[in-house]
């Protein structure tokens, strides 16, 4: 009889201290059922490609830099990003069509702002005598693969920059857009244009940007990067790989221990470009296997882009459904590289803000 009432208290004790623990704010990887038991920068998610049925606090945030060192050349941080930004999954078309495209993201571009995103990948076409996001083919849009014009996320960018005085937000075009100046248009109706960082500034030869708080005073917290090399000359927009080195996107770039540069990019050993971008999403988006891709394999990736880079850890790391992980992710990536870029260690926590590793 005794040893039923204790093996009963036992079982008591571990189930009160189970509703404990899921009523409390969780730290990353304890058992949770819904969001709000997570701690700030969480959500509750499991991983069913890694075989992971137990739901836990997954990462949704990275650390900010900013919150630890502003004094540093823009090319000695590291930013989250996200792939085709604005096609977000169960969106309906504002022509009003079913979109039929492929969908990269979960949410907003407000809310990728939120939780710390700083890259945004944007496809630009010219379309209903406008310019619009599209996930399309050959150059052109469609009904069923326009998702809303350009300005309307534009503008998202334009208020968190007006109400976020030392945030810094890069926008990198697939630009597909043949109207005469059609993307300085777009960029000036979105108010955008006060924010942005001149082509003149930037470095050419593979040198040190200006420091992240001289561009904070400056007031010239937005870059802007387009695919189309004639743009740069016409409307002062940056020609993309001028500036950076980008590994191969979609399966090309998950091959396990390699790193190839992207045909547009120079070689990812070419220092005469001061930016090191790296994509890690496959060429057919898929949400389920996300928490997977987005979890070890993505870490492994960005190791050994470091190495094919010359040893330089990449400053902007892409991804597709970036809240999506078997743990820290996409933002604990980011923490890998702004640590070993800010201080010289593993875990951007550890970052004093002397710039020294604690």
């Amino acid at each position: 009889m005794l040893q039923r009432l204790v093996s009963l208290l036992i079982v008591l004790l571990i189930q009160s201290s189970f509703v404990f623990e899921i009523s409390s704010a969780l730290q990353e990887g304890k058992t949770c059922i819904r969001n709000d038991n997570c701690d700030a920068g969480l959500h509750c998610e499991t991983c069913l490609a890694n075989n992971n049925l137990r739901p836990r606090c997954s990462r949704t945030q990275p650390i900010n830099p900013i919150s630890k060192v502003k004094g540093l050349p823009f090319n000695k941080y590291a930013w989250l990003t996200t792939h085709n930004s604005f096609a977000r999954l169960g969106q309906v078309s504002k022509t009003g069509s079913v979109i039929l495209a492929p969908t990269n993201q979960q949410d907003s571009v407000t809310t990728q702002l939120t939780n710390g995103v700083r890259g945004f990948m944007l496809d630009m076409y010219d379309f209903e005598n406008d310019i619009w996001l599209c996930h399309s083919f050959d150059g052109t849009c469609f009904n069923f693969t326009a998702f809303q014009p350009a300005i309307n996320v534009l503008r998202e960018i334009q208020v968190f920059l007006e109400n976020n005085k030392d945030e810094v937000v890069t926008i990198i075009i697939e630009d597909y857009v043949k109207s005469p100046m059609g993307l300085t248009k777009v960029f000036n109706a979105a108010g955008l244009q006060k924010f942005m960082f001149p082509v003149t500034r930037m470095p050419k030869t593979g040198g040190d940007w200006p420091t992240l708080d001289d561009m904070i005073k400056q007031n010239q917290r937005l870059l802007v990067f387009t695919s189309d090399r004639s743009k740069e000359a016409t409307e002062g927009i940056a020609y993309q790989w001028k500036y950076m080195v980008e590994n191969q996107y979609g399966n090309g770039g998950l091959k396990e221990g390699a790193c190839p540069n992207r045909a547009q990019s120079a070689p990812m050993s070419d220092k005469s470009k001061s930016l090191v971008l790296v994509n890690h999403f496959p060429d057919a988006p898929d949400l389920v296997v996300a928490c997977r891709q987005n979890s070890a394999p993505l870490l492994e990736s960005i190791k050994a882009c470091y190495q094919a880079a010359g040893q330089r850890w990449p400053n902007f790391i892409a991804v597709d459904f970036y809240k999506r992980s078997d743990g820290g992710g996409a933002p604990q990536a980011v923490d890998v590289s702004n640590g070993n870029l800010i201080c010289g260690c593993d875990n951007f926590a550890a970052c004093k803000a002397n710039g020294e590793c604690g």
